[in-house]
């Protein structure tokens, strides 16, 4: 079974930094894309960025230049650093990865619970 596992956030203020960590546990084969998502209640969950495992990146264009992705793959984990964050970036942040597992043998996504993060003085 796969769980996937984030940390890291919080309240912070405009202006300021946060940094997010992500790992997935379990029973994994390969992991191939892992990524972070954001979502707003009662708005769809946006990509905010995702790296390969090769470490390709893409990003929003609306956090290009800001936040950084990052990944580990001996650890099976991703971080996002966020810099010079603004209040509407106030959300629930996903961790998302596609997992291949042996038993039972296929490839999926999955999802972490979600860590608040609010931007406010």
């Amino acid at each position: 079974q796969i769980q996937i596992v984030e940390s890291g956030g919080g309240l912070v203020q405009p202006g300021g930094s946060l940094r997010l960590s992500c790992a997935a546990q379990g029973n994994i084969f390969v992991n191939y894309d892992m990524a972070w998502y954001r979502q707003v209640p009662g708005k769809r969950r946006d990509l905010v960025a995702l790296i390969t495992k090769e470490h390709t990146t893409t990003y929003a264009d609306s956090v290009k230049g800001r936040f950084t992705i990052s990944r580990d793959n001996g650890k099976q984990s991703i971080y996002l650093t966020m810099n010079r964050l603004e209040p509407e970036e106030t959300a629930i942040y996903f961790c998302y990865a596609r997992i291949t597992t042996m038993e039972p043998i296929g490839t999926n996504d999955y999802w972490g619970r979600g860590t608040q993060v609010t931007v406010a003085s």
